[in-house]
């Protein structure tokens, strides 16, 4: 019988490692720059995390996760993203206590989606992130564009244009929700119940 890598993975030959280590290693060097340590969080955690945390309704959740029971009757999924386990990790081990009021934290690490693998997706995917947590200031947000600016300038990627959005807060997704519910109601006879789930 001849075995093969499951559909969706890649086998990282020694080429191909090489670069990743070349990647990965300035990911580290500007992460130190802007005095962000690195985080390990588990490669699976508690279904119900991602359940809180990503949402309920959102692809991620409803389809695209790798979850099972375990032998202790337990809910698991592999990890699909990495903010709810550093997110979790920051309050189990309470380091919102740190005197400085704000801890930055990057990630990097295989996440697993369960989705159609195609040219550039794969279902184990890597995925490197960044978290600042304990000071609500916008000058974190920009401290975090300006980190991402100096990824894509060293990695000399040309032509990249930032663009900003923003939903609001909680109230404000709300009314926007309800306001797409009502301009999509005439038209809702016309949507494929896929579509309708999104």
């Amino acid at each position: 019988m001849a075995y093969q890598a499951i559909r969706g993975t890649v086998d990282l030959l020694p080429e191909a490692t090489a670069k990743w280590q070349r990647l990965e290693q300035l990911l580290r060097t500007i992460s130190a720059n802007y005095h962000v340590k690195e985080i390990r969080v588990p490669i699976f955690e508690a279904t119900e995390l991602f359940h809180r945390s990503v949402g309920e309704t959102s692809d991620v959740v409803s389809k695209e996760m790798y979850s099972f029971i375990d032998r202790g009757d337990r809910a698991i999924t592999l990890r699909p993203e990495g903010t709810a386990g550093v997110v979790r990790a920051f309050v189990e081990n309470k380091m919102y206590v740190n005197p400085d009021g704000l801890t930055k934290l990057y990630y990097m690490g295989p996440m697993f989606r369960y989705e159609r693998p195609q040219k550039g997706r794969q279902r184990q995917f890597h995925q490197y992130g960044v978290e600042m947590l304990g000071v609500e200031d916008p000058a974190i947000d920009v401290e975090c564009m300006l980190m991402a600016y100096s990824i894509v300038k060293a990695l000399g990627l040309e032509n990249v244009k930032l663009v900003i959005n923003s939903l609001g807060d909680g109230s404000s997704r709300d009314a926007y929700r309800e306001a797409l519910q009502q301009h999509f109601k005439p038209y809702l006879k016309d949507i494929t119940k896929i579509h309708l789930e999104y």
